[in-house]
């Protein structure tokens, strides 16, 4: 055997005896716990795109469209039991959806409607009149418009609806209604049901 491999036997023979005795040097301590503790609370959020929508009424006409689409952002992180999140429009009167700032005449609820034009996470929305009794507001004065089945798929997630509106004014004394500035306020809220 030659000296050089000898020597690195050696050397590598007294750093492994080294790191043995420096092992059972150690001296370790019980180990101490954390408890640690997160929270993600549960939320359900709606934000709209605009806050207002203007028309130009023609008396009598079946067609009086907005001058703009809202999109309406629903997002949510529920707990589980949470079994479907529905997107609502209404109105607080279905008789007086918009009042006539100087004749005091009314445009009822089921005169306006809603067409969802781009819904996401849950397919199409409804659309149609606001002439349907929902979670909120008063009797036959809103419109379901989404209802999205929850799953452990989804618990965390969310949800767009753009709106388009519209007034009909063709229907029973609506054709007589009077020159006017009418005024009134669309709601649009969430709900997740147990």
């Amino acid at each position: 055997m030659r000296t050089g491999t000898f020597v690195r036997v050696a050397v590598v023979a007294m750093a492994m005896l080294f790191a043995v005795s420096m092992a059972s040097a150690q001296l370790n301590s019980g180990a101490q716990t954390i408890a640690l503790n997160a929270n993600l609370a549960e939320s359900l959020t709606l934000s709209l795109s605009a806050n207002s929508v203007n028309f130009t009424l023609s008396a009598g006409s079946a067609t009086n469209a907005g001058s703009a689409n809202i999109t309406a952002t629903t997002k949510w992180v529920l707990k589980p039991g949470r079994t479907a999140v529905g997107v609502y429009a209404y109105f607080a009167s279905a008789s007086a959806a918009l009042t006539g700032t100087a004749s005091g005449s009314t445009i009822p609820s089921s005169a306006f409607s809603i067409t969802d034009t781009g819904a996401g996470s849950g397919g199409a929305g409804t659309s149609g009149a606001l002439s349907n009794t929902v979670a909120f507001g008063v009797a036959n004065s809103g419109l379901q418009m989404a209802n999205v089945s929850i799953t452990g798929a989804n618990k965390n997630a969310s949800r767009t609806d753009q709106m388009a509106f519209n007034i009909d004014l063709s229907g029973g004394t609506l054709p007589q209604l009077p020159a006017d500035t009418y005024t009134g306020t669309l709601n649009i809220q969430a709900q997740a049901t147990p």
